[in-house]
């Protein structure tokens, strides 16, 4: 069945700062609302907008989040926990990079922070809950993805047990978000060890067809890897549960491709775009999710290797406003009549009563 969609929103991450108003809740929630924006994805891994700590265990606090957006003109989508899933799994070749993710007293201490990020998952299911929330966004993190590409030759087994281990950490979690009646977006995002179909097939078999796993649907990343994202909406529909838009462009040359030669971003075959500057085809994609009844909200993920934020952020609602199909309430030759009962119908039939 069609639905029409809630409206834009925004994901605060790549905008908040130090500076106003970007550096309180407030002060953003009323920027994004005065760019048009209906609804607010908040990261709970910045402390200047949300103190994740006490949303998990003050319903007060959380009326007064949901009162600060209501009183700037906004909603909130979901909660964003990507930085504390990504920390749930890290592979050691990656473990300094990441470590810039946990709190400071944690950092170079891998078991002490996979066990913060655990904790930080079951606050946010939590957190959720209080504020009304029947989504959240997140990544998986990644204990198989530096062996990506097959040279050296994996082992037999190494993929199934890197998923079987990974499906080990989530699968307390998940059942969390279940008694929360919560789900989690997963981002299949290349790094993390859902980062197309199959991998995440692989992820939702390991954990036993676990319900709370979905997906944070994000074009742009399908794209770069010359991945079919609108067959993925055929595909997955029904586990989708959050949309990122964002865009995104793929020019190949005779020097490089989707690896894009270590290139810097402004350099890459593969990169970001701000919305309507690249090559994702979100007509095709909003009237697909429209079709198979996707009703949350859509949400601006602004990354762009040349267009500024400013702008992209003041251009992304109006761009996604006018992409937001509603759904009819009828059929377009309705009014050629045809209405009919049973008998009439086995009469066209020629089919005796």
């Amino acid at each position: 069945m069609a639905s029409t969609m809630k409206g834009t929103g925004v994901f605060l991450a790549q905008f908040a700062g130090n500076a106003a108003p970007f550096d309180t809740l407030r002060g953003i929630a009323a920027w994004a609302a005065g760019l048009g924006y209906d609804a607010v994805q908040i990261p709970t891994f910045d402390t200047r907008l949300f103190d994740l700590d006490k949303a998990a265990t003050s319903q007060t606090y959380c009326d007064e989040v949901k009162g600060i957006c209501a009183d700037a003109g906004v909603t909130i989508s979901e909660l964003s926990t990507h930085l504390q899933g990504q920390l749930v799994a890290v592979h050691p070749a990656y473990d300094l990079a990441f470590d810039a993710f946990a709190p400071a007293a944690l950092r170079g201490k891998p078991a002490a922070r996979q066990d913060w990020a655990v904790d930080q998952m079951f606050k946010a299911a939590r957190a959720a809950r209080n504020l009304g929330l029947d989504t959240t966004v997140s990544f998986s993190g990644s204990l198989a993805f530096p062996y990506l590409y097959p040279w050296p030759q994996r082992p037999s087994g190494l993929i199934d047990e890197a998923f079987a281990e990974l499906a080990r950490r989530w699968r307390p979690i998940l059942d969390a978000y279940e008694d929360q009646s919560v789900d989690i977006g997963f981002e299949i995002h290349p790094g993390e060890d859902l980062f197309d179909g199959a991998t995440y097939e692989r992820f939702v078999a390991a954990t036993g067809n676990h319900e709370r796993a979905r997906i944070n649907y994000d074009p742009s990343h399908f794209l770069l890897q010359q991945l079919d994202y609108l067959g993925f909406i055929d595909l997955y529909h029904d586990r989708i549960c959050a949309f990122h838009v964002k865009d995104a462009e793929f020019n190949p040359t005779a020097r490089q491709g989707v690896y894009s030669g270590y290139a810097d971003w402004t350099d890459r075959a593969a990169r970001f775009r701000s919305l309507g500057d690249g090559q994702v085809d979100f007509a095709g994609i909003f009237s697909r999710l429209c079709q198979y009844g996707y009703d949350g909200f859509a949400v601006l993920e602004w990354e762009c290797c040349l267009k500024s934020s400013d702008q992209g952020a003041a251009e992304g609602a109006p761009f996604i406003r006018r992409h937001i199909i509603e759904a009819t309430e009828k059929a377009f030759d309705d009014f050629a009549g045809g209405n009919t009962d049973t008998a009439t119908i086995r009469k066209m039939l020629g089919v005796a009563s």
